[in-house]
Order: structure tokens, then sequence, then C-alpha cells
């Protein structure tokens, strides 16, 4: 068994991974294509790791609960807030399909490209990651079906409310909690919080 495989039976035995779509992104996504080759001997170990800047790739066990959450489906279009490394980009490109599109997009010029050359590691072609303005939180005036932040807020980012298409799902830290945010049909915000986590800040 090499060690990504022993990372995916450890989240699966853990409980926090049991989605095949998504158990599939993390099969094809091979966590060592997005870590500093520094860091490559504990590239499988469940915790975070430096990837300069002040930023990390994430737990793997938090990525797979935030994925999970998210709930990423065939087709849909994503934005991926905070992409780092990459690695959850990738992730949610393979979770996609061919037919979906994730967008990736980082304050940070030299993560963006060292996450753009990961993707191109990992053979990844329907995600990329793009140099964001810090003044505006994600894209506004554009829709999305599913949005993921990979860093904390200090207070609830309601502007990212009007990105999520009717159905949509934002996955977003804010301080120690995940919040999984529903937008329903009409309008409605459905809020669900999982407390117990710690992230790098969401910078804005």
């Amino acid at each position: 068994m090499n060690g990504n495989e022993h990372l995916i039976r450890h989240l699966i035995a853990s409980g926090v991974l049991h989605t095949s779509n998504i158990i599939n992104s993390f099969k094809k996504c091979d966590r060592i294509l997005f870590v500093p080759e520094e860091f490559y001997p504990y590239a499988y170990e469940d915790r975070p790791l430096p990837i300069g800047s002040a930023q990390t790739i994430s737990q793997p066990y938090t990525v797979a609960i935030m994925l999970e959450l998210l709930s990423p489906q065939i087709g849909n279009r994503v934005l991926d807030i905070g992409s780092g490394s990459g690695w959850t980009t990738a992730l949610l490109s393979s979770a996609v399909g061919s037919s979906g599109v994730v967008e990736g997009i980082e304050i940070v010029p030299s993560l963006v490209e060292y996450g753009n050359k990961n993707l191109a590691k990992a053979d990844i072609h329907n995600a990329s990651i793009t140099l964001t303005d810090p003044t505006s939180l994600g894209k506004p005036r554009e829709l999305y079906d599913r949005i993921l932040v990979s860093a904390s807020a200090d207070d609830m980012p309601t502007a990212l409310f009007d990105q999520l298409k009717p159905d949509g799902i934002l996955v977003v830290p804010v301080r120690n909690s995940i919040w999984c945010i529903t937008k329903k049909r009409d309008g409605r915000i459905i809020y669900d919080e999982f407390p117990g986590f710690r992230f790098v800040p969401l910078i804005v």
C-alpha cells in the first residue's frame, strides 16, 4: 500500500471521507504533488504543512470534512477562495468532472504560480488559479454552484451569499468553526455549524 492509499484508508476509517466521488478525487490528486519537496517525507501525515508565505496545505482530515459538506456535483461551477497549494482546487476539479469548472483565487502572487504548477503536475485541465484583489471577497457579480473558503474569517462573509446560485452551498471557516451555508431556491439561507477547528486567517 502506498502513502496516498494509506491516507485515504485512514480518512475513510475516521468517518470523514465516505462519498465515492470525493474518494476518487483523493485517489487521483495525490497530496505529494502539492507539498514543497522538503516536506515529501510528511506528505501523507494527517497534519497541515507549510507552503510558504505563512500559509499551509490543510490537514487532510479537515479537507475531507469540508469537501463532504460542500458536496460538489458533476458539472458544477466552483469557486475556491484561498487556493494556496492548489490541492483543494485539484480535488474539486476531479469531483466536478470534465463538464464542470473550478476557479481558484489567491492573493499571494507566489502561491498563484505555485498552485498552477501543481495543477499541471496533477494533469488538471478544468481548473486554474488567478490572482485576486484582496479588497473584494470572491468574485462579485459571478454565480457559483459551490464556494469553498480555506482560511478562517473573523465574521460570516455574507457577501458570498450573493455569489451562490439557488441550491448553492458555501463552506467557510469562521473563527474556530466550519460553517456549511445552503441557499434555498426561495432565497432562504440555512446555517450549519461544526466547531473545533483551526485555520490560517482569511486576509481581505
